[in-house]
C-alpha cells in the first residue's frame, strides 16, 4: 500500500528509512526530522551526497525548516514535474498495478472490524480507509456482485484521493517556492510519461537525469575534485534508480 521501491528497482543504491517504522506507530514530522538528521550525518561522514526524496512535502518542509539542518546543509531542490492530465492517468495506472501486486490482500491483513479509526499510523494512508466498506461486506454478505461493486468503488476512491493528493502537493511545492523562497529547479518529465520501454528510458535521461546532473555540477563546483567526482557519480547512480 506504500508502493515502496523494490530491491530490484533500487539498483544497489542504498535507500534509508524504508521499512523501519512499525505500521501502527503514529510517525510524526518531528520523528522524521530526528531520524533523517541521523542518516544525513552518517551519509555525509562517508563522503557521499544525501538525496532526500519525497514522500510527504510536510515532512520535507519540517526538515528543511529545522534549525540544526539549516545550520549544517545547503540544499538543491529538484522538482520532477508532470502535467496534471498525464500525471493523473499515470496515478490511475499505478493504483491498478498496486492492486495486481496484492495491495487488497495486504490491507485486508490490517483490517479490524471493531476499529473504524483511520486517523493514525499506516491506517491513514491512502488505500486503507477506502477499502473498509468492502472488507465489512465480506464479513456480513455473501453476494459476490455486491463484493465486486464495492471493490471497484474502493479502487476508484483510491485513485481519486491519490489525484487529489497530487494536486495538493503541487500547490505546496509552488507555495514553498514562491512564498518561502526555496530555490526549486523544475524538471518537466511530461514527455517521459507518454513513452514506454527504451523510449521512456532515453527521454528520462535527456529530460531529467542530464539537466539534474548539470544543476548538481553548478552546485558542487567549489568542492575539491576528488569529493566532487564521488558525489556526482553517486548522484547519477541515484537518479538512474528512479522509476517511470
Amino acid at each position: 500500500v506504500t508502493n515502496k521501491i523494490t530491491e530490484e528497482e533500487s539498483l544497489g543504491v542504498p535507500h534509508h528509512l524504508l521499512g523501519v517504522i512499525d505500521p501502527d506507530a503514529d510517525f510524526t514530522a518531528r520523528n522524521f526530522c530526528d531520524m533523517a538528521s541521523l542518516s544525513l550525518k552518517l551519509i555525509v561522514n562517508r563522503g557521499k551526497l544525501p538525496i532526500i526524496v519525497g514522500g510527504s512535502n510536510s515532512y520535507m518542509e519540517a526538515l528543511v525548516d529545522d534549525n540544526e539542518f539549516r545550520s549544517r546543509y545547503d540544499c538543491c531542490f529538484l522538482w520532477v514535474d508532470v502535467s496534471m492530465p498525464v500525471l493523473n492517468s499515470f496515478v490511475s495506472q499505478r493504483v491498478d498495478r498496486m492492486v495486481e501486486a496484492g495491495m487488497v490482500d495486504e490491507v485486508r491483513n490490517m483490517f479490524d472490524p471493531t476499529n473504524a479509526d483511520y486517523s493514525w499510523g499506516i491506517r491513514r494512508a491512502i488505500g486503507v480507509p477506502e477499502l473498509d466498506q468492502y472488507f465489512r461486506a465480506e464479513t456480513i454478505c455473501s453476494d459476490k456482485e455486491i463484493h465486486a461493486r464495492l471493490l471497484q468503488e474502493a479502487i476508484q476512491a483510491i485513485k481519486d484521493n491519490n489525484c487529489k493528493l497530487v494536486s495538493r502537493q503541487l500547490e505546496k511545492i509552488c507555495r514553498l517556492r514562491d512564498l518561502k523562497g526555496w530555490k526549486v529547479h523544475r524538471l518537466d518529465a511530461t514527455h517521459v510519461f507518454t513513452k514506454r520501454g527504451k523510449e521512456a528510458d532515453e527521454a528520462w535521461e535527456k529530460l531529467v537525469v542530464a539537466p539534474a546532473t548539470m544543476i548538481l555540477h553548478r552546485l558542487l563546483h567549489n568542492f575539491g575534485p576528488e569529493v566532487y567526482t564521488k558525489i556526482i557519480r553517486a548522484a547519477e547512480a541515484a537518479m538512474a534508480t528512479a522509476t517511470h
